[in-house]
């Protein structure tokens, strides 16, 4: 099936007289006739449920849509896309250990490990979203677990050069992963560039509407960890807490690190969303084919007026041409990016205060990436720790505007911006 199918019949096929829509299932427990059978699915002998914080049928079928849409062969829901990045992350590595990670990520990914996983003993490298070869490979350490970075960065923009990171990472023994929020499968699927593993903040396109909060993570079954046994214990030996079971012989390439995310980190830190917020990311997920294009549409047309704007300094938008990342755009993302502008306004850093609070439809809020037109200061709101250095490193400048382009009449969104601008003036 092609994606805008897959967006609406992906993960659930009804047998006869079945529910068309996904069924909720609103149950923490589940029934079996015999301690025996329990024990099956304790010991992963067998596959089913018994406790909602773990797995719930209503959240594997929305996580089996997902995997469809990027291309993979498992994957999970978090309550959270921070969970989601967590989860992918400390899948692999533990304390001792060292991530590579690009600085340009979003700024509460980059507090997650630049300060809460530093104090678990994980180790961060922070690279420059345009490094070079050799920068990137001399980031590596020996006991480096994986590589970190975003499809198009927030709010930075960067598009990520998945094919040449995903072939130094592989060079050095340790998988990619992509959080590929702004894009969505509908826009670029990591995998066929060779990233190993992609997350999502479900929060933003694919729920679509400020509904539900969640996240998920999609394996491609691709890579090979027995081939590097010695880097990843966690998958390729024993583990005790299950009889003993190795995840990546049992499970093999397909299925092993999924395993491993619910049976192990589900099951401790239980942040899974809940059946009902999975019903309505369903929804959401039916309309994203035909969201995406329309926020791309949209926000071209924004960044076409912004730029010729004699109030704008800058713009930042992978779709214009003479962008930084035009080119890389067109690689990885021939039909489209995603909503999202990064623009200055002359005058600096109270200039683009003073014009957001004279925005009408365009609502300033924390989100991002939805059906609505929002706006934000990154640097007084998601990047507000961040230093200076680490704000430059970051991408975000002092001034600068994030414009998450909703999916309104494209007329409406310019003319609220221009009587803003004539209200600075």
């Amino acid at each position: 099936m092609r994606q805008e199918t897959k967006c609406i019949e992906g993960g659930y096929t009804p047998k006869n007289g079945e529910s068309r829509m996904i069924p909720i299932y609103q149950s923490t427990t589940f029934k079996y006739d015999t301690s025996e059978d329990m024990g099956k699915l304790f010991d992963l002998e067998a596959s089913g449920y018994f406790y909602t914080r773990l797995q719930n049928p209503t959240n594997d079928l929305v996580a089996a849509k997902i995997t469809e849409l990027e291309g993979g062969t498992a994957g999970m829901l978090t309550s959270s896309g921070q969970a989601a990045n967590f989860y992918a992350v400390f899948n692999l590595a533990n304390a001792g250990d060292h991530v590579v990670a690009f600085s340009s990520i979003y700024g509460g990914t980059f507090n997650l490990f630049n300060v809460t996983m530093r104090k678990m003993g994980i180790d961060f490298t922070f690279v420059e979203p345009d490094c070079t070869a050799e920068e990137l490979e001399a980031a590596f350490k020996p006991n480096t677990k994986c590589v970190f970075g975003e499809t198009i960065a927030n709010p930075a923009l960067a598009v990520f050069d998945i094919e040449a990171v995903a072939n130094i990472a592989h060079k050095h023994g340790v998988p990619l992963i992509i959080d590929n929020t702004f894009a969505t499968p509908i826009n670029c699927r990591p995998f066929e560039w060779g990233a190993d593993i992609v997350t999502h903040s479900t929060t933003k396109y694919m729920d679509g509407h400020d509904a539900t909060v969640g996240g998920a993570i999609i394996d491609s079954g691709k890579f090979d960890w027995m081939a590097h046994a010695d880097k990843f214990p966690g998958l390729c030996t024993p583990d005790d807490s299950y009889h003993g079971i190795t995840y990546a012989e049992k499970f093999g390439k397909e299925g092993a690190f999924i395993t491993k995310a619910t049976a192990q980190l589900m099951r401790d830190f239980g942040s899974i969303p809940s059946p009902m917020n999975c019903f309505m990311l369903n929804l959401g997920l039916e309309s994203l084919a035909l969201r995406m294009k329309r926020h791309c549409e949209n926000a071209q047309k924004v960044a076409e007026y912004l730029s010729a704007h004699p109030q704008v300094a800058y713009v930042t938008y992978p779709g214009l041409p003479g962008d930084k990342y035009y080119e890389r755009a067109q690689k990885y993302l021939p039909n489209g990016s995603c909503g999202v502008i990064s623009f200055g306004v002359k005058g600096g850093r109270k200039a683009a205060e003073e014009m957001m609070k004279h925005l009408k439809l365009a609502i300033i809020a924390t989100h991002v990436a939805d059906a609505h037109t929002c706006v934000l200061h990154p640097a007084s709101a998601t990047h507000r720790q961040l230093t200076d250095e680490e704000l430059t490193a970051c991408g975000v400048l002092p001034d600068m505007i994030r414009f998450s382009v909703g999916i309104e009449n494209v007329d409406d969104i310019i003319e609220d911006l221009d009587q803003a601008f004539k209200a600075c003036k």
